[in-house]
């Protein structure tokens, strides 16, 4: 009986002993790298002057794109928010090597970013990555005009 009892503690212990091992073999499920994107960008650093001010003939939009010039995808949003370049619509390139400052002022942290934003400098929509020419014009049709172009996914009027 006795040698019963001492196989029952030593297969109790060998069996904690195997949870306690196999628990911490568990790896961590694998984290995302979330990229940063500026809520705001101050008017002087893409109109050049105040805009609240009124001074000078201010464009309503503005669009940023952040990009280095070692990315293939950075030149080709760069050059598609270009032809969207208009009396009322600035678009104006940071290149990193370039405007360093300006990426660490913002914490710009993966290029291509796109920001499109509204006189005061308030984002009003970003992109990370490639982007078509129809998805980048659609996405400033609707910041400049809400009800021009329907969001994904909303049935309101269904």
């Amino acid at each position: 009986m006795t040698q019963v009892f001492i196989a029952l503690v030593i297969v109790a212990i060998v069996s904690a002993v195997a949870l306690v091992a196999r628990q911490r073999r568990r790896s961590d499920a694998p984290t995302q790298k979330s990229w940063t994107v500026p809520e705001q960008i101050d008017p002087r650093d893409i109109f050049g002057i105040d805009p609240t001010t009124g001074a000078g003939d201010v464009p309503e939009w503005a669009i940023v794109v952040f990009t280095s010039a070692t990315c293939h995808v950075c030149a080709d949003v760069a050059a598609k928010a270009q032809a969207l370049k208009s009396r009322r619509v600035s678009v104006l390139e940071f290149e990193y090597s370039n405007d360093r400052a300006m990426h660490d002022k913002y914490r710009i942290d993966a290029v291509p970013t796109l920001l499109v934003c509204n006189r005061t400098g308030i984002v009003e929509h970003s992109i990370l990555g490639p982007v078509t020419a129809t998805d980048l014009w659609a996405a400033v049709a609707r910041v400049r005009d809400p009800e021009s172009t329907p969001v994904a996914g909303d049935c309101s009027n269904h």
